[in-house]
């Protein structure tokens, strides 16, 4: 099983800590990972951090897929695959109707279908076997809509061709996984409780069926944050937080992703809640309502010890098959240096 870090998206002033990146790859991290929502890109952060590092790999979670072209990922994607030699990673994500309406004023669509298609024209163009060409629900290559010239033409990507390049996806649906798991090579769950892998691994494996691959041709990556210290209270409070803003707010109430997976994890009830108490301006009771039992089941949190024992479940569900990759989000460097102790 690998180990990835997540370095997230600035807020008001970019800040990127590259003593502490530097100090995962020393430890064996292999990759790290930024972020974008409406405010600083994925990609200029990560290519800063290449440019300053070595060994590690780095990669996006997420690209705001209706931000962008396939081709024009495809394009970013290859450029610094190129500069970094072979240490760039493509993630990808639909976003919410709320970022990609509102923020880039785009239809949101129809995001699996979206997924197949956009990863589609990334692999023709990475292959570069031919001129692309495409014609689906979202993307149309060469261009056929009634306002276009007509004079759009299929093209071939100058650059070398480079079919290494690994393409995750963010989903969390059942039909966003399937998606995923028929066209991708990897995928991000927002959390995972590794004793429960049915809630993720049934999507999973029909995507991989059609597909005709297998848990060996696709990396389950989940997102985990690590924060050690005594009062274990204390240490899960930023983390619900976090929860309660995506079960309770990332989303209307009646289309909230992050809520109804938090449901399928097993809390139904909380979920309600959280919700509830969120979207009438009860954060801090939103952020109270989040159970210790959804914290302790997909992070790391409390003293080293603990964080030792919550780690062997995740041990389990790396030498079973079931997750390739734990992408941790930590700030605190002796807890990257811990999970590495007890994984790599």
């Amino acid at each position: 099983m690998k180990l990835g870090m997540i370095a997230g998206y600035g807020g008001k002033m970019m800040n990127i800590d590259i003593d502490r990146i530097k100090f995962a790859e020393d430890l064996g991290y292999d990759s790290i990972w930024t972020a974008e929502a409406y405010g600083s890109d994925a990609v200029t952060p990560a290519a800063w951090i290449l440019a300053q590092t070595e060994k590690i790999k780095v990669g996006t979670a997420i690209m705001q897929m209706p931000a962008r072209s396939p081709a024009c990922t495809a394009m970013t994607a290859m450029t610094l695959n190129q500069l970094s030699n072979g240490r760039f990673l493509v993630g990808l994500g639909a976003s919410g109707p709320q970022v990609v309406e509102g923020w880039h004023g785009v239809a949101y669509g129809k995001p699996v279908t979206r997924i197949k298609e956009y990863v589609s024209i990334m692999k023709q163009i990475f292959a570069r076997q031919g001129p692309v060409e495409h014609q689906g629900f979202h993307y149309s290559m060469p261009y056929e809509g009634n306002d276009g010239t007509g004079l759009g033409k299929p093209l071939k990507s100058i650059l070398q061709a480079d079919t290494s390049i690994p393409i995750y996806t963010a989903s969390i649906t059942p039909n966003g996984l399937v998606g995923s798991a028929e066209v991708a090579d990897g995928v991000f769950p927002i959390w995972m409780d590794p004793t429960n892998p049915a809630v993720l691994m049934p999507s999973i494996e029909k995507g991989l069926k059609k597909s005709g691959r297998s848990m060996l041709d696709y990396d389950v990556a989940p997102f985990i944050t690590c924060i050690m210290g005594d009062d274990i209270d204390a240490c899960r409070m930023p983390i619900k937080g976090s929860m309660a803003l995506y079960i309770g707010g990332m989303g209307a109430r009646d289309k909230n992703f992050y809520n109804d997976y938090a449901k399928a994890l097993g809390f139904a009830d909380a979920a309600v809640k959280i919700q509830d108490l969120y979207l009438t301006g009860q954060k801090d009771k939103a952020m109270a309502a989040v159970p210790d039992e959804l914290v302790d089941a997909c992070h790391l949190v409390g003293p080293a010890e603990h964080i030792k024992e919550q780690l062997r479940a995740w041990k389990k569900a790396g030498s079973s098959g079931l997750v390739g990759s734990m992408l941790i989000g930590a700030g605190q460097p002796a807890a990257l240096e811990l999970i590495a102790s007890e994984i790599l």
